[in-house]
This record gives C-alpha cells, sequence and structure tokens, in this order.
C-alpha cells in the first residue's frame, strides 16, 4: 500500500477531501519525523513505539576488498510493534488462512 492508497482509504472512511487527508497524513509523517530529529521518542498506545537508538562507532570490512573501514557512531530511527498490535495481525492472519483452507 502507498500513501496515497492510504489517503483515499482514509478520504472515503471519514468523509474528509483527498486533500484534506492529504494534508492530515503528512502532517502526522512530519510530526513523527520532528519528534525523532529533536531525540524524543513517541508512544501510540495499542500500536507501537517510535524511538531513536545510538549506534556506537565500530570497525568493519569492506566485503568486496576485504579492507579495514571505520563507522562512526550514528543514531537510528526505530519501530516496535506492540503486544497488541502483534495479537491483532497474527489473529487476523490465522482467520484468513483458515478460511481459505475450508
Amino acid at each position: 500500500m502507498t500513501k496515497a492508497d492510504l489517503v483515499e482509504l482514509l478520504s472515503k472512511g471519514t468523509g474528509l477531501t483527498k486533500i484534506e487527508t492529504e494534508a492530515v497524513v503528512e502532517g502526522f509523517f512530519l510530526t513523527i519525523l520532528d519528534c525523532l530529529k529533536n531525540g524524543k521518542g513517541i508512544e501510540i498506545r495499542g500500536f507501537g513505539t517510535y524511538k531513536i537508538k545510538k549506534k556506537n562507532a565500530r570497525a568493519a570490512r569492506n566485503p568486496r576488498t576485504g579492507e579495514r573501514v571505520d563507522v562512526p557512531e550514528r543514531y537510528s530511527p526505530v519501530f516496535k510493534f506492540s503486544k497488541e498490535f502483534k495479537d491483532f495481525v497474527d489473529q487476523g492472519l490465522k482467520q484468513k488462512m483458515s478460511r481459505e483452507h475450508e
């Protein structure tokens, strides 16, 4: 599913226009990015948590040449799904698979 598909589904479900829905979706994404850029995490209960994880500097190897490469310290965004989210997806797929095998 693309962002355009998401906007269309949300637009139909909410009664908002596609332009209004796209503004809300874009605003949501920008808010998440802005919070993470400033080192803040976001917790959406029942859905998941966005966080920043620090990756320490390390030595690596170039797989092509075998040469040592120094990888600098960096910060990486991570998303962890909530238990409720995982259970919901698991149950939905199990039900779908059981219907297909009947």
